[in-house]
């Protein structure tokens, strides 16, 4: 069946569906137009798949029905758009069939099961992947927006048909969109242009990536693009002269050196021009290169032979060269970049590369459907060309249940730049600019960086947070005890680094909230007499009593109950009765050794929770009010927060009090331990006479008394006669900062000195 054949069988029945909706007679004709004219682009495909693209279409089409966008236009009319989107990047039938259905499960409530049974599980599980999860209840918009970007990036990292038809969904959305209120123009342009054309970049779909900007900058920022776009205008006028001067001498001298070449203008776009003013703070008379060429010979050689005509006719620029053919971009983009001084002394930048190259460059992974040559390897080469990236999103997706967090690792690595850097033995990473040796240490092995303790750049000892440049040789020293460091969080700009760092400090922040819960149910358990039963599996019977207490109180396992304790979820005491009762009716009874142990100190029997030593090595799961800040010597009381851990208040602290009046039973009794294992912040205010080099004096007083300031606040009020200074400083216990103060108050500025307290 040929496409005319196929177009004069399909409209008699399209308008045939159409005519039982009495709202919309005159759409008739558009509709059916505008599937004609998609059928001229599916030359490519064969009779049958012909005959399942006009199933496909007669589905949505009956799905539709009835249904409007906000222009009037009958609906259907926007999935057939998408899917001649879709045709031109020569998409295959499942794509093309998925375009079309793309909208059916989410507006119309068409279920999965009859998509496979209609048009089989490979086109059911792309329209899966491209419907948003708005029919559930999610807390906040964001929330929901956020899980519905992560369900389409898993399915994308599956099948990368997903994202080019989705990325075809919103180019035709964007190109539509003044028919919408301007709020939702403003939400929507301000998605695409966060998410959706980074991910057309990422993946190499220039074009797209270019239109989805422009389209977004117009929609956010109209008064500005109307300005540069008159302003570009002008500018195409008054250069017209030189462009084709420049046009004709470049044509001239690849004649002359017997390379042929397509030599053609390009101009920037509006939103490359604002952004480029934007990062150099410049107006548009400074943003010379608003012109350009692109060259496109027949070989890979010819590309550096015509670099050479160039430099011999123009002057180049120094520093403005780059050669991505031999270090390609991360999204497969591959050109040689020059820019050169033309005669009237403006810089213009040209751009050669092979027809592949170009093909590559416009359409990215869409490249290997476009120009494949038969066979069934193109589509393969399209998946490992994003498979990189894309297989960072399933590990990281590994090591988060949290979709605002995957959203936020997948933002991080939309960058559009990115450095190359080196291995020793002459690897190259491509990583996010603005990176660092632990972004490095992460993108070789997640164990590497988990160990990492030092880096070395170019032969020299570097810190970690050091940015990388392109062409640095980067070595990471690791040591096996070392661990992940939670301030490397606000230095890593790679997700996988993130995702790494945050995955090791939770198991990290569990062990400690299992080993302090397991404390406090100890303690609670000795109070009633008894000893907490193994946790051996192979003993059978304490096995049985954690599996009846852990059924009683909604866990998964022993584990989860006792970071639930620990994090105040679950209280000790309660949970200490049940065992109790379980142990009893086992006929355990309590020892009365164990019951004195239990009641030890006279003021433990009235806390449930037992007792809590502090030593400073609690971790994650203990925190230090940041109300009283709490040091060794103080009174202590602890409060457990729902899924917060402890928190310890000092015992005159005024928000501590409330807080127990509030609710007694989640309060336990906290002691110091006889050891301590690190220092604690105390705040203190020093009111100075203000002069020269007080602040000198106040620091030599502190260090004079074998303490350090890890906190100065001054205020932000201009001093006068005298300045209040608020400091924290590190102190052992109460004596030694009764000594940091006595130093402080000897020192000639200080006229008083005291500890903050709330």
């Amino acid at each position: 069946m040929g496409i005319r054949s196929l177009a004069a069988e399909l409209l008699p029945a399209a308008l045939q569906g159409r005519s039982r909706n009495v709202s919309a007679p005159p759409e008739k004709g558009v509709q059916a137009a505008s599937f004609a004219a998609l059928t001229h682009k599916l030359g490519y495909l064969s009779r049958a798949e012909h005959k399942q693209v006009l199933e496909a279409y007669r589905f949505a089409d009956e799905a539709h029905l009835g249904q409007f966008r906000a222009s009037g236009e009958p609906y259907i009319t926007h999935p057939i758009a998408v899917a001649g989107l879709c045709a031109d990047w020569k998409l295959d039938v499942q794509a093309i069939m998925a375009a079309l259905l793309h909208d059916t499960m989410e507006d119309r409530g068409v279920t999965k099961p009859r998509l496979i049974e209609q048009f089989g599980a490979p086109t059911a599980e792309l329209v899966d992947g491209l419907t948003k999860l708005d029919k559930l209840q999610f807390n906040t918009r964001e929330e929901g927006q956020a899980e519905s970007f992560r369900k389409m990036l898993l399915a994308m990292a599956r099948d990368v048909r997903v994202i080019l038809v989705k990325l075809a969904d919103r180019l035709h959305n964007m190109r539509t969109m003044a028919a919408m209120a301007p709020d939702k123009r403003q939400r929507i342009a301000r998605e695409t242009l966060d998410i959706y054309a980074p991910i057309a970049h990422r993946l190499g779909l220039n074009q797209t990536y270019r239109e989805l900007q422009e389209l977004c900058f117009e929609f956010l920022y109209p008064w500005r693009y109307a300005a540069l776009a008159k302003a570009v205008q002008r500018a195409r006028g008054y250069r017209r002269d030189i462009v084709e001067r420049v046009h004709r001498e470049v044509e001239r001298a690849f004649a002359a050196a017997k390379i042929k070449a397509k030599v053609s203008g390009r101009e920037k776009t509006v939103y490359s021009i604002y952004r480029k003013m934007r990062e150099k703070r410049a107006g548009f008379a400074q943003v010379n290169d608003v012109f350009g060429f692109r060259i496109i010979v027949p070989t890979q050689p010819e590309c550096y032979l015509g670099l050479g005509v160039l430099h011999q006719l123009y002057k180049p620029v120094p520093g403005r060269f780059k050669d991505f053919i031999a270090i390609p971009k991360v999204n497969g983009y591959q050109s040689l970049h020059t820019t050169l001084v033309n005669p009237l002394g403006t810089s213009v930048e040209f751009q050669l590369r092979t027809d592949a190259m170009h093909a590559v460059a416009e359409t990215g992974i869409a490249a290997h459907w476009l120009y494949k040559t038969g066979g069934k390897g193109s589509a393969d080469d399209a998946q490992r060309l994003g498979s990189m990236w894309l297989q960072s999103l399933i590990e990281i997706q590994d090591t988060t249940n949290d979709s605002a967090e995957f959203l936020e690792h997948v933002r991080i690595d939309l960058f559009p730049d990115a450095v190359y850097v080196f291995t020793p033995k002459s690897r190259i990473l491509a990583l996010p600019r603005g990176a660092t040796p632990v972004d490095f240490a992460y993108a070789i092995h997640s164990d590497v960086g988990d160990r990492c303790v030092a880096a070395s750049i170019n032969g020299e000892p570097a810190a970690l947070r050091t940015e990388l440049r392109s062409g640095d040789v980067v070595e990471i020293v690791t040591a096996p005890g070392a661990r992940p460091n939670p301030a490397w969080l606000s230095i890593v700009r790679t997700g996988r680094a993130r995702s790494k760092i945050r995955q090791y400090l939770k198991t990290m922040e569990q062990d400690e909230a299992r080993a302090m819960g397991e404390k406090m149910l100890a303690q609670a358990l000795r109070a009633e007499g008894l000893e907490l039963p193994s946790a051996n599996p192979a003993d059978e019977a304490a096995a049985a009593l954690w599996q009846q207490l852990t059924r009683w109180s909604g866990n998964r396992g022993r584990g989860e109950l006792l970071v639930d304790i620990a994090l105040g979820r679950k209280i000790a005491g309660i949970v200490a009765k049940r065992l109790a009762a379980l142990m009893a009716e086992r006929g355990i009874r309590p020892d009365a050794v164990t019951l004195s142990l239990g009641h030890y100190g006279s003021d433990a029997a009235g806390h449930p929770n037992g007792v809590a030593f502090i030593d400073g090595s609690e971790g994650a799961s203990v925190k230090l009010a940041p109300c009283c800040r709490p040091i060794p010597g103080d009174a202590l009381v602890g409060y457990l927060g729902r899924g917060e851990g402890l928190l310890v208040h000092t015992a005159d602290c005024q928000t501590g009090r409330r807080l127990f009046e509030r609710d007694r039973e989640r309060f336990m009794q906290v002691e110091w331990a006889d050891e301590q294992t690190r220092t604690y912040e105390a705040a203190v205010q020093v009111l100075v006479r203000n002069g020269t080099g007080v602040l000198a004096q106040v620091a030599s007083a502190i260090a004079a008394a074998e303490a350090d300031i890890t906190h100065l606040d001054m205020g932000e009020e201009r001093a006068h006669e005298t300045a209040e200074l608020r400091l924290l400083i590190s102190v052992r216990d109460r004596l030694h900062l009764a000594g940091v103060l006595r130093a402080l108050r000897r020192a000639p500025p200080v006229l008083r000195v005291q500890r903050i307290k709330p």
